[in-house]
């Protein structure tokens, strides 16, 4: 993928700073059909801007809405099989329901869309495409999910008063996404090592660090994998591992793989199969500095005794 991003004030990491400053908020969830699994119109405490999700099967029927002839940026989501790793396409357009019409046709994978637009008409054209680069920018860096997108667009020309403009409407939108369960374009907020209960792997001549966070599994940078797989490896961890590679958070470092950055795995268990190249059960193969199980952390934690 080709990475270019602009030159402006703002930057990947002022996400992080963000979500450092996080305060309280209320969100309007609006089922108009009166299906919560169907059209969705999201509002926000105190934001001039809306949210639609819309699963792809309904686009046809839904796409007259006035939602659909404004500018706005959307992103399209599908999952990869396995639900290993969502697969998403970031875009904008003006207005976005011919957009979303074209994908509805030229691309496969997506199974639901959501799209952001303006509800005093304050979004322009160089406004989406802004909002599209920072997506896509982050997204990118952060490595959640497997761009369907072929490259990353340069940021237009704005204002200085215009990106501020700009910055506080993507920062809304960040601020749905988890709701939605899309969290690709989030870094991982490291544990600081005196917080977290360090779990390692050690086999095979690798040693994978890692602890359990409330998203997932993550395994921390400078933690080594097994660089060949057993011929039994479900085809979704191969399949991951590869990826993984591809984007440079695994690299070979002599007979072994290295993590290039912190990872978020959906599970223990996958980020066991990836570190040892086979399909693995996390809870008994990720372990403390006193050789506990994380399954034997967890259940102290929730006071079951097992004799074990």
């Amino acid at each position: 993928m080709n990475h270019s991003s602009g030159s402006g004030q703002f930057d990947i990491l002022d996400y992080s700073l963000q979500m450092s400053m996080r305060k309280p908020f209320s969100i309007r969830i609006f089922c108009p059909d009166g299906n919560p699994g169907g059209l969705r119109i999201i509002s926000k405490s105190n934001w001039n801007g809306c949210g639609i999700v819309c699963p792809r099967s309904i686009l046809p029927a839904v796409k007259s809405r006035k939602e659909f002839s404004q500018p706005g940026v959307y992103v399209l989501v599908g999952p990869k099989e396995e639900d290993v790793r969502d697969k998403i396409y970031v875009g904008e357009g003006d207005p976005v329901g011919h957009r979303l019409e074209r994908h509805y046709a030229e691309r496969d994978f997506w199974t639901w869309a959501v799209f952001f637009v303006s509800t005093d008409n304050s979004l322009n054209k160089a406004h989406v495409q802004h909002l599209e680069a920072r997506l896509l920018e982050m997204a990118w860096q952060a490595r959640r999910a497997t761009l369907d997108n072929a490259n990353i667009p340069q940021r237009p020309a704005l204002s200085e008063a215009e990106t501020a403009d700009a910055e506080s409407f993507l920062a809304d939108i960040l601020s749905i996404f988890p709701l939605l369960g899309l969290t690709v374009f989030e870094n991982i907020v490291t544990e600081k090592s005196n917080s977290r209960h360090e779990l390692k792997i050690e086999a095979k001549g690798i040693i994978a660090r890692g602890y359990e966070t409330a998203e997932g599994f993550v395994v921390i940078k400078g933690s080594t994998a097994v660089c060949s797989e057993v011929p039994s490896i479900h085809h979704y961890l191969s399949d991951l591992r590869r990826d993984l590679q591809s984007q440079g958070v695994m690299v070979p470092q002599g007979d072994h793989l290295e993590f290039t950055q912190e990872y978020l795995f959906n599970s223990p268990s996958t980020a066991a199969g990836v570190v040892q190249g086979r399909s693995a059960n996390g809870r008994i193969d990720w372990k403390d500095k006193h050789s506990r199980t994380l399954k034997k952390i967890q259940e102290e934690k929730m006071g079951i005794q097992t004799g074990n």
